[in-house]
């Protein structure tokens, strides 16, 4: 049974970057102890590589160190192997461990982390409901352009939806329209709380689906 880097459920969602590199660097060492891969200490040093505020150390240096030492091709083509046996033999061994997984992969999304060019691109390697958002988050983009289709009237002065409700004043659409898009630039977080919300919902029927007793 393979280790849960020293994580607890409870940790999941409050994820941070650290911890998330702790706990994937983790999982690929224990995956390369499996493999009879060797991983030096400079390798794993090296997955925590960041030019951000959460470098660990300073990154020129380590960089110069690193390629000195190493081929910088084959060491990604090596720990991408590698992360991808690990995420694979967890999946069949530990449906925590992946939650735990993808968790650390959210939490690092979110800045410019070399572990996730190890790791790969995102489409490739995205859980369904990852897809999911994606898919969703897309057609949230494409809404404006849809709905300005509705609202404004056509060249020959006639409203789409003419023929299925009340034609209402066309200014009054216009302008309800101008105000949702300033609206979504000027605050963004109000704009996207109902997808948050929807996603949480998700999260806890997914939650509450693997925490039911066996019978």
């Amino acid at each position: 049974m393979c280790s849960c880097g020293g994580y607890s459920s409870d940790t999941i969602r409050a994820m941070k970057v650290r911890e998330a590199k702790d706990f994937l660097v983790a999982q690929t060492a224990e995956q390369a102890a499996l493999d009879g891969v060797p991983l030096t200490d400079l390798e794993k040093r090296m997955m925590y590589f960041t030019e951000g505020p959460e470098a660990i150390e300073d990154p020129s240096t380590l960089n110069e160190e690193f390629e000195a030492q190493y081929d910088i091709a084959q060491f990604e083509k090596k720990i991408s192997r590698l992360m991808g046996h690990a995420y694979k033999r967890i999946k069949s061994q530990n449906p925590e461990i992946v939650r735990r997984w993808d968790a650390a992969i959210r939490a690092l999304r979110r800045g410019d982390h070399y572990i996730l060019v190890l790791w790969g691109h995102p489409l490739k390697k995205a859980s369904l409901r990852e897809w999911f958002a994606m898919a969703v988050l897309v057609l949230f983009l494409l809404m404006p352009f849809l709905v300005a289709m509705l609202v404004f009237p056509r060249r020959d002065g006639t409203w789409p939806l003419q023929n299925y409700v009340p034609v209402p004043n066309p200014r009054f659409l216009q302008a309800l329209f101008a105000l949702l898009i300033i609206g979504g630039f000027l605050f963004p977080k109000v704009l996207f709380w109902p997808l948050d919300r929807f996603f949480d919902f998700i999260d806890r029927l997914v939650e509450g689906k693997k925490t039911e007793p066996e019978h």
